[in-house]
């Protein structure tokens, strides 16, 4: 069966002119609409009758495509999720969750169907499968993370790179000369996932920069694993003084296994962390933290899908500057 894609690589131009030209909802060159009905013709493409019901009208349904995979911190994706949902409200709209790992499979069997007017797109991997369809798809997306390659596409997310760095810069006013990332749990890294690789990329070039020794530690999301963790770098790194954490369900079982092993936080060491500003004020001890502003990229990445659905111009690429809240976790390295 000839597809839209099809008739589009056909008259060389994108999925949305093709449908633009067959719905009429935006103005194309009378050129480009000749070559668009030429390569229908010759094609014998035609519109199922779902892609009749887009083009006639919106179903005000968008589609929030966020995949439970092993690693995720589910109660901070349901922060990304209860923004998305509220703000399409506000615009009318409703939200079709899709949990599924099914990749490609998944965005395809939707965007098949007149379910859904738009994507916004979680879990985004540096070289995510799903990019050469949601680059082909004649309806517009959104992804809340940034592949390594973005071109063609609307990416919003936190500067995670730079709030990586912020974190090490942090430490390192403080005096601090050897520090550690205690990281995401093993198999996010596996998958690439962008934002934990992003964090990497900050943390290791600011390090480098200031000539810090540091080392990187994925971690399990459990006690068990921060235990096992706390141990590991106070036996490979006795002169260690600074830690980051990028893992919010073992940010508190990391505070209270060093405390276990004899070291006071902050007098002995500082921790600093990327997660929730209500996760890192409530805890025994109140921990620097960048925050993580799911509400704010929620409520954005709906905004941008608003404004392409009305045609409207907007931005590739949305990079939130980290914000910085200081603490009772950190304070001066603890000289001899």
């Amino acid at each position: 069966m000839v597809k839209i894609t099809d008739v589009a690589r056909h008259a060389g131009v994108s999925p949305s002119t093709v449908s633009y030209a067959l719905s009429g909802k935006r103005p194309i060159s009378e050129e480009t609409r000749q070559r668009v009905e030429a390569s229908i013709r010759e094609l014998g493409y035609r519109p199922h009758a779902g892609a009749r019901a887009l083009a006639s009208s919106r179903s005000n349904v968008l589609a929030l495509v966020v995949p439970l995979r092993t690693g995720i911190h589910v109660p901070v994706v349901m922060q990304f999720a209860v923004s998305v949902v509220t703000t399409a409200r506000r615009h009318d709209h409703d939200v079709l969750l899709l949990t599924q790992e099914e990749g490609e499979d998944g965005l395809r069997r939707v965007a098949d169907t007149a379910l859904v007017d738009a994507f916004v797109v979680m879990d985004v991997q540096l070289d995510d499968p799903r990019l050469p369809l949601l680059r082909s798809l004649d309806r517009p997306s959104v992804m809340i993370g940034f592949p390594a390659d973005a071109d063609g596409l609307t990416c919003i997310d936190l500067d995670f790179a730079a709030a990586g760095e912020a974190c090490v810069e942090h430490l390192a006013r403080l005096g601090h000369r050897v520090v550690a990332l205690v990281g995401s749990p093993p198999e996010v890294y596996v998958r690439q996932t962008a934002f934990a690789q992003r964090v990497v990329q900050g943390f290791t070039a600011a390090a480098d920069r200031g000539r810090l020794a540091s080392s990187v530690h994925p971690c399990e999301a459990t006690p068990a694993a921060a235990r096992e963790v706390a141990e590991q770098l106070l036996r490979e790194h006795p002169a260690l003084t600074g830690i980051v954490v990028h893992n919010e369900a073992v940010l508190e079982p990391l505070v209270d296994a060093f405390e276990q092993l004899g070291l006071r936080v902050p007098a002995d060491l500082s921790i600093t962390a990327i997660c929730p500003d209500e996760l890192a004020a409530n805890l025994r001890v109140p921990v620097t933290s960048v925050a993580l502003p799911s509400a704010e990229v929620g409520e954005r990445a709906v905004e941008l899908l608003i404004r392409k659905l009305d045609a409207k111009t907007v931005p590739e690429a949305t990079l939130l500057p980290p914000r910085m809240t200081e603490r009772a976790s950190t304070a001066p390295r603890n000289t001899p």
